[in-house]
């Protein structure tokens, strides 16, 4: 397992950010895979965890005056979103985008109330409080719980039960910290009720919803059973999971299958519960991983042939999770 802790610590940058990956495509901060990369120091003593929370709120200081401006207005254009995606020094970019991810901030205000629940310094003083307070109104004057955005995968513009919960869980997470308007959880956990079990109009099954499960946990056990065994049939592929049917990403022939399908689907089955398929998608994911530790972020579909994004941080840390939660037991 060290080779992967090597492998994450390359994309640890000297601001406390991650790189999403090595590759030049992929040589940016991006939010999300940003806050899945940090998952495995949550239960540390190491500091990773609360450094790289610390860098995310200096980024979002830098732009208040943009937060600002979306607490009396909604953004219409993709540039006047928070940004998904940063330089390595946590600066924007003029480079056309599909930012109008709700997900990622929900993800980033769960991560951040996640760690004040263990007792991690995440929140440094009132400046960081009311930043958070802002990233709520943020939220709400988007009206997230039936706002199209961009989604997990970055695509076209729809309502997605992966945002909604995303947002859902961050506001949970929170709310000890900020105040939350009154109906805006409830408003939530409505529109989820309403969308599940499915991603979105376009789409039925999604590997997106598995975050409702895992890191989530804002799902039935009864609506999560259902979700595991819809992508497990749908999606389940020799090298990882398809994210969905008829992807055009990295398509050749048939959809792209990605790495971090199996550690997810594990860490999903534990979350449940249910050992003995989190134990079997652990040997799945070590029939596909490099024994250097450097995940790629998916094999061409059918071809066994990975694609140069190597390592990808999101893939290596929901490996070694799945790894942690197995040598618990």
């Amino acid at each position: 397992m060290q080779p992967l802790y090597q492998v994450l610590d390359s994309l640890h940058l000297p601001n406390g950010a991650y790189l999403a990956s090595s590759s030049q495509d992929y040589a940016y901060v991006w939010l999300r895979d940003m806050c899945y990369a940090i998952l495995p120091f949550l239960d540390s003593s190491c500091g990773r965890y609360v450094q790289a929370c610390h860098a995310l709120l200096a980024m979002f200081r830098s732009y208040e005056w943009k937060i600002d401006i979306h607490n009396q207005r909604k953004p219409e254009l993709d540039f006047e979103y928070i940004h998904a995606r940063y330089t390595s020094d946590l600066r924007e970019t003029a480079i056309p985008w599909g930012h109008a991810q709700n997900d990622a901030i929900g993800l980033f205000l769960w991560c951040v109330g996640r760690g004040n629940s263990l007792g991690k310094a995440v929140v440094r003083d009132a400046v960081d409080l009311r930043l958070l307070q802002k990233l709520v109104g943020y939220l709400d004057r988007l009206e997230y719980w039936h706002a199209p955005d961009n989604g997990m995968w970055e695509e076209g513009m729809e309502v997605h039960a992966s945002s909604v919960g995303a947002c859902v869980a961050g506001l949970e997470a929170v709310r000890s910290l900020v105040n939350i308007p009154q109906g805006m959880l409830e408003r939530g956990r409505d529109s989820l009720t309403q969308l599940l079990p499915h991603e979105s109009n376009s789409k039925t099954v999604d590997l997106a919803l598995l975050s409702l499960i895992y890191p989530y946990g804002v799902v039935s056990k009864t609506m999560a059973t259902d979700i595991l065994a819809n992508v497990r049939s749908a999606l389940e592929r020799s090298y990882g999971c398809i994210r969905y049917v008829g992807d055009r990403y990295y398509n050749e022939g048939s959809e792209a299958e990605w790495c971090f399908g199996f550690p997810w689907l594990g860490l999903c089955y534990w979350s449940v519960g249910d050992y003995p398929m989190a134990y079997d998608y652990w040997r799945k994911t070590e029939r596909i991983i490099p024994l250097d530790g450097n995940i790629p972020e998916l094999y061409i579909g059918g071809k066994g042939v990975p694609n140069g994004n190597a390592p990808l941080a999101w893939a290596v840390a929901l490996t070694i999770l799945l790894w942690q939660r197995l040598a618990m037991r």
